[in-house]
């Protein structure tokens, strides 16, 4: 039996368990570090090696186990409106700054733009920063959706998008605008049903 393959699977599992480590999402890591496990519990039977086969075995199940916890998790959402001076606000975005230019590059606080501005809290924890403003009277214009990585699940754009849906209808908006340069920021939007308008400008109806 040719088995000149094994050593690659186990450098495979080993590159994509270094991976892991770099994710700062809990979900990332734990679905980057089950894929290798599998690999590295693999590769340890395949070798007989199987102190390496059990252990990366166990790591499976746990990498499982905390992911069902996560996804059944029922976490508690709400918003905090914020005075757009608010001190706080503005040292958050001065310490995110780095983290927000990747994802907006050129983004810039304007205080008078923003008609609304609210932090995002998952069991009392801020998880994002949610900055828009009234545009063309019934538009809500987005200038920064932000999510701290470790929340980067989807949940803080379904919750602001779907939940509060209601509450941008009933000031008077119907419609969602926005804009950027950021392929990832654009798969998030597509995630959330908003639509392609011109070159990165996307949309959404209330």
């Amino acid at each position: 039996m040719n088995t000149d393959y094994l050593p690659w699977i186990g450098y495979a599992a080993s590159v994509i368990i270094a991976l892991s480590m770099t994710m700062s999402s809990i979900i990332k890591f734990r679905w980057i570090n089950i894929t290798g496990a599998i690999l590295f519990s693999t590769y340890g039977f395949l070798i007989h090696a199987f102190p390496v086969g059990i252990l990366n075995g166990i790591i499976v199940l746990v990498d499982i186990y905390y992911l069902v916890n996560i996804y059944s998790k029922k976490e508690t959402f709400e918003i905090l409106e914020i005075n757009a001076e608010s001190e706080y606000l503005k040292r958050f975005l001065s310490f995110h700054n780095d983290r927000i230019q990747k994802i907006l590059p050129g983004f810039a606080y304007n205080p008078d733009m923003n008609t609304v501005s609210f932090f995002i809290l998952r069991n009392m924890s801020v998880a994002g920063l949610f900055l828009a403003h009234r545009e063309d009277g019934t538009v809500l214009h987005v200038g920064l959706d932000f999510v701290l990585p470790e929340y980067k699940d989807f949940k803080n754009g379904k919750y602001v998008y779907f939940k509060l849906r209601q509450k941008f209808i009933d000031a008077g908006y119907t419609s969602v605008i926005a804009e950027g340069n950021n392929l990832n920021y654009f798969k998030y939007l597509k995630k959330l049903g908003f639509k392609e308008v011109k070159k990165g400008v996307y949309t959404k109806e209330l």
